[in-house]
């Protein structure tokens, strides 16, 4: 059960990674829940690929550790956090973009 737990986490970690990576090496700020006003504001590029970065790493991470315990169907446990943290951003910032 852990597995499949870290295996959720980790494709969640990875599709947060991709809007903070993109904006990084783009130039452009983006939303952190650290800039200010909090949850609102927005950080700095550098800030947003380092974060980027961070859950790319952390993600990976996750992912070695549980490819050797060759959990079964472990793979839509990782395409279940992707898609649901996808679909809860996506709401959340298009709220903040167009709201």
């Amino acid at each position: 059960m852990m597995m499949y737990l870290m295996m959720l986490i980790a494709g969640i970690l990875l599709c947060n990674a991709l809007p903070h990576l993109a904006s990084g090496l783009r130039g452009e700020r983006f939303f952190t829940l650290w800039a200010k006003p909090f949850g609102t504001g927005r950080s700095s590029a550098f800030e947003n690929f380092l974060w980027g970065a961070a859950n790319l790493f952390v993600a990976v991470f996750l992912l070695t550790r549980t490819a050797s315990q060759n959990v079964p169907h472990g793979l839509f446990a990782v395409a279940l956090g992707f898609l649901a943290a996808g679909a809860t951003l996506s709401i959340l910032f298009g709220k903040r973009v167009s709201g």
